[in-house]
């Protein structure tokens, strides 16, 4: 069970950092009542910072939202990380007609977007969450307080890849702006003087250890090593040997690559199983976010991205080919893959209309874990769910076959950070520095998550090659749109198009202003009315 979030004690009298004042005057009262407890819960706030990321609020599901203005389900930080960095790329498309979804598909995003007001603001509130604590109690457990850090650190860094200027602030007044480069050299300073030293030793746990769903030094180590292999990007210099070192240091930690396969299920699946933080999938786990069909709902995390995915045609369990995704009638049927995806494990476009668990043998992948049942590979209609084939990788079954222990929601962790990741990093790093191909380690860290899916290995890769080994492991996480600006596939004059990119069938380029998003318009304000550039 998940323990972090199971007695969560509302952070209540929150000032909000962006847009909001407060006299002092107003604080200086006396309760009416003398025998009440107006002490602050260190304990609550330090579980509000994590529980930011994983519910939209205190109540769960169908509890209150922290963010006003915006359906719950739909603010959700996974959801909007995903939204964000999936939908406007080469993996993803979707077909419900909520506000700023055909935006996102189409590249046609600019400040009115409802969608991502919603991930600005979610960042920043989370931000404030991490601000009270350390406002309140940073004195009270320096492991603690170092977490925190990092969780606002990680809050920073999304909102920096996302829209480029930040508004910045460690405390609870008012912000000011910083540049790319600021929040950059700020992150950096942050997560090696501050963050990493206190944070304790990296030790994968299961849910049934102490501390499981809490960051340790190799959380801070895998930020280090996205940072840095972006740099080029936020700085205009490239920092790969830099990247490469904290990704090693990842490598080397007791972390695991989950290697063994249970019940018939794929070593790679079990990463995103119901049961995914009590088999030995959860050492892979750098950061998981906490999910529990009973006491940590949300519509905006697993159960979004199981499904979001789905619809009752699909059948997504081996071992009981009438079964759907580990749910009972969640199946939304709005995400699926645009053809680009599966390009990247059938190269003519060939794969089978066979259900997913059949597909993985047809790719030689294990990661192919696409439904194609009665589906049009092609996204002909962006709002038909057939047209496109359809993602299996999320469900709510357990390695023995079972369902999770609520009928409606997800038992399944999402794992925000995988050692899986510091293998790629290391691997493009080094391939960077050595003229545009792996070398002997750099394919070896390739070589093992390849091996792990029971793919054909190879002895060198090129920089392309990696971009699609990024996508094959890690598709449908919440980054392709990050990895394909690292590799000039996104905005501006690119030599890689993909359907509807840009709004066209046949795609087309879009502008390059468009790889940094536009400052929500409810929140230009906080930026003296200065819009990003483009928009």
């Amino acid at each position: 069970m998940k323990r972090i979030f199971k007695h969560i004690i509302p952070a209540t009298g929150l000032i909000l950092l962006f847009g909001t004042t407060s006299c002092t005057k107003d604080l200086d009262v006396t309760p009416l009542d003398p025998n009440m407890d107006t002490s602050v819960s260190y304990e609550g706030l330090f579980n509000k910072c994590y529980a930011t990321i994983a519910m939209a609020g205190n109540g769960g599901a169908n509890g209150d939202c922290d963010i006003d203005g915006i359906d719950g389900g739909t603010s959700g930080y996974v959801r909007q990380m995903w939204n964000a960095n999936e939908l406007p790329t080469d993996e993803a498309i979707n077909g419900w007609g909520d506000d700023g979804i055909e935006q996102s598909c189409f590249n046609t995003y600019d400040e009115s977007h409802p969608m991502l007001n919603g991930y600005f603001s979610r960042l920043t509130t989370s931000i404030t969450y991490c601000n009270q604590y350390l406002t309140e109690a940073s004195d009270y457990n320096a492991q603690m307080t170092a977490e925190v850090r990092f969780l606002r650190c990680l809050h920073y860094y999304l909102l920096m890849d996302a829209f480029g200027r930040v508004p910045f602030a460690e405390t609870l007044g008012v912000p000011v702006i910083y540049s790319r480069q600021e929040i950059f050299d700020w992150l950096v300073k942050e997560l090696t003087e501050n963050v990493e030293p206190n944070l304790a030793e990296p030790k994968p746990k299961k849910s049934s250890d102490a501390g499981y769903g809490r960051v340790d030094k190799a959380a801070a180590w895998i930020l280090l090593s996205r940072i840095y292999l972006n740099a080029e990007v936020y700085t205009g210099t490239a920092m790969w040997s830099e990247a490469a070192a904290w990704a090693k240091k990842v490598m080397d930690s007791a972390y695991q690559l989950n290697t063994t396969s249970v019940g018939g299920w794929s070593a790679y699946q079990m990463l995103f199983m119901g049961d995914n933080g009590e088999t030995n999938a959860a050492y892979e786990g750098i950061f998981p976010i906490l999910q529990d069909g009973i006491r940590t709902t949300s519509w905006g995390t697993s159960q979004f991205l199981c499904a979001g995915s789905f619809d009752s045609d699909m059948h997504a369990n081996p071992n009981d080919p009438d079964a759907t995704n580990g749910l009972s009638g969640q199946v939304w049927g709005g995400n699926r893959t645009r053809p680009t995806l599966i390009q990247k494990f059938f190269p003519n476009l060939d794969a089978p209309q066979v259900p997913a668990y059949e597909m993985i043998v047809a790719a030689g992948d294990d990661r192919a874990i696409f439904d194609g049942v009665g589906r049009e590979i092609n996204n002909l209609d962006r709002a038909t769910f057939k047209n496109g084939y359809a993602v299996a990788k999320f469900i709510n079954f357990k390695t023995d076959g079972s369902s999770g222990h609520d009928a409606t929601f997800m038992d399944a962790d999402f794992f925000l950070f995988r050692k899986a990741e510091a293998y790629l990093t290391y691997a493009e790093a080094q391939a960077r520095m050595n003229g545009g191909a792996t070398n002997a380690e750099g394919a070896n860290a390739i070589n093992a998550l390849r091996t792990r899916a029971n793919a054909s290995t190879k002895a060198n890769y090129s920089l392309d090659e990696i971009l699609d080994e990024w996508s094959r492991e890690f598709y449908f996480e919440g980054r392709r749109r990050t990895d394909l600006i690292r590799f000039n596939k996104f905005g501006g004059n690119t030599d890689y198009i993909w359907q509807w990119k840009g709004g066209t069938y046949n795609g087309r380029n879009f502008e390059a202003y468009k790889n940094i998003y536009a400052i929500p318009a409810s929140q230009l304000s906080t930026y003296g009315n200065e819009q990003n550039p483009g928009y």
